[in-house]
């Protein structure tokens, strides 16, 4: 198992990284500020006016070790990684399982099915852990509901019933997210998905760890030589990365959703940490991304049983974990893609 590397969030304003040596070196107005080794990273996250000297980007791109650039906000605006790797029969395979209906909806159906088993689980969990504080009822009714829509996936034929069982699911989750929410409710409240820009607190906070999750799924995707625009549950479109987000539907849930849960509930993050902007749309205040990254960085070092290679691995590893298991498949080693169940 490979050595879980760290993710390096660079979110202060004005914040310039160089080489020096085999280390990447951090400076706000010519004053050194931390120095890291080059070959302890996974990746660089800069928000905002942060900025990067070529002979570092050489160096990363050399190290595998992407850097990717977004809004102090989090939106996406671009990543540099080096010269692709891997096998090219692979990423041929991929296109070609890509480009088949019934080798899609195979791979998409099993993906669906990770998603959907890891989202009931959370539901089962919150009643368990809260039930005292929330409506069981509505839980139980929700989690059965996905069963229900569970048990429907195994007799679909076309991506396109796949997506709207999906959608199905989602929206049954997202119904009943809001009563998973124990604190605080005056400032935090959810009554439905909302995006670029999220409208509330909660979706703020969800857009945020989408976005990391995102990145990790892309990076593992590329780390074993799969190209991540290709995807399959979501198909393809110019410069969306289809596949990494086929990746992250299993780890919504059981990695994102449940971070953002328990920032809430345990008071980690209150109604003064966010700002409405005066389109509408809600920020984090920049001491809460900070505390949110730390909390995100911790979390992916926590580890959990993963039931299919039957070993215990980093949450940080997931992703890796799953790209390895779909480069198996490809190649013929796995007769289906065994998505990740969070138990």
């Amino acid at each position: 198992m490979k050595h879980v590397l760290n993710t390096l969030y660079v979110t202060t304003p004005r914040a310039y990284l160089q080489k020096e040596g085999e280390t990447v070196v951090i400076r706000i107005e010519k004053a050194l500020v931390r120095r890291v080794p080059i070959h302890t990273l996974g990746g660089i996250v800069c928000f905002g006016s942060v900025g990067c000297s070529p002979y570092l980007m050489e160096l990363c791109a050399k190290n595998g070790v992407g850097i990717t650039f977004l809004t102090e906000h989090g939106r996406f605006l671009c990543r540099v990684v080096g010269p692709t790797t891997g096998n090219i029969l692979l990423r041929r395979s991929q296109y070609e399982w890509s480009g088949d209906e019934q080798q899609s909806v195979q791979l998409a159906r099993n993906i669906i099915i990770g998603k959907l088993s890891n989202l009931r689980s959370i539901i089962l969990r919150a009643n368990r852990d809260h039930g005292n504080e929330l409506n069981s009822t509505a839980l139980e009714k929700s989690a059965e509901d996905i069963r229900w829509t569970l048990l429907r996936l195994e007799r679909t034929e076309s991506l396109d019933e796949l997506r709207g069982l999906e959608g199905e699911g989602s929206r049954t989750y997202f119904n009943i997210f809001d009563h998973m929410i124990v604190m605080e409710k005056e400032a935090f409240f959810f009554h439905g998905r909302s995006r670029r820009p999220p409208l509330d607190n909660v979706n703020c906070l969800l857009s945020f760890a989408y976005t990391l999750l995102l990145h990790d799924c892309r990076s593992a995707l590329e780390t074993v030589g799969l190209d991540p625009q290709a995807g399959f549950l979501h198909r393809d479109r110019p410069g969306r990365p289809s596949f990494a987000l086929d990746l992250m539907e299993e780890f919504r849930g059981p990695f994102a959703d449940r971070l953002v849960l328990a920032l809430i509930n345990r008071q980690q993050v209150n109604g003064s940490d966010f700002e409405v902007s005066v389109a509408g749309g809600v920020t984090m205040k920049d001491d809460a991304r900070k505390s949110f990254l730390v909390a995100w960085q911790k979390r992916k070092q926590e580890e959990i049983h993963h039931p299919f290679i039957g070993e215990k691995v980093k949450i940080g590893l997931l992703p890796h974990v799953q790209a390895q298991l779909l480069s198996k498949h490809f190649r013929g080693e796995l007769d289906a893609y065994p998505p990740f169940i969070w138990k």
